[in-house]
């Protein structure tokens, strides 16, 4: 599933084009006066909507950041999703970041679960498991998994998932998207290296998360 990166996401095209075409209308009929503060609106939706291009990381057994934030959890945690005890590492996405969510690490989707939920603020750790969220469970070629799991935010009113279960991905590979303030959270297996430390800020693929233990 190769995604182009137009730099700005096909997931606000629609957006940024409504909020332009009522702006441009009110500018054109009453004036900048009333049309400001929708001129800051469609500017908002093109910041929030980017989508650059970002160098991935290719070292072994790095498993790369699936998204950009800042680090809000690192510790020993129970996966619920693989159903096994492991290394969290939490992301934090607020609205200024690029919220695409790429693969962060070489592997195939063994399953994908969604979950309705609550809209608790991301930055918590309770949000992990009460907030709508969907997981994607990777399996490496040396048979390791790691589980990222898309949580909604506050004001986040939809996750968007490109994957399926046999599907193959890359690491730095597009594989969601989730709209507005949101969380990734990646659990990986014990005895991974953690290379972030909490308050941190991150970069999707640029960003070396931790590293697998090797096999």
């Amino acid at each position: 599933m190769t995604y182009p990166h137009p730099i700005i996401a096909r997931e606000g095209w629609l957006f940024i084009a409504v909020a332009f075409v009522v702006t441009l209308l009110i500018h054109i009929f009453l004036g900048f006066g009333w049309a400001w503060p929708c001129w800051l609106l469609t500017l908002f939706f093109l910041q929030f909507f980017r989508d650059p291009r970002r160098p991935v990381r290719q070292q072994p057994n790095a498993v790369l950041c699936p998204a950009d934030g800042r680090i809000v959890t690192v510790e020993a945690s129970h996966d619920p999703y693989a159903d096994r005890n492991a290394l969290k590492i939490g992301i934090f996405m607020n609205v200024f970041n690029v919220h695409s969510q790429r693969s962060p690490v070489d592997g195939a989707v063994i399953q994908v679960k969604y979950f309705p939920g609550a809209y608790l603020n991301a930055a918590i750790d309770k949000a992990s498991l009460q907030n709508e969220r969907n997981a994607i469970i990777l399996r490496t070629a040396d048979n390791q998994i790691v589980t990222s799991v898309q949580v909604a935010g506050l004001i986040a009113r939809r996750i968007l998932c490109y994957v399926q279960t046999g599907d193959l991905l890359t690491r730095g590979q597009r594989y969601g998207f989730i709209r507005l303030g949101s969380r990734v959270d990646v659990y990986l297996p014990l005895g991974s290296k953690p290379c972030v430390s909490i308050g941190e800020k991150v970069r999707v693929s640029a960003t070396i998360l931790a590293e697998l233990q090797a096999m």
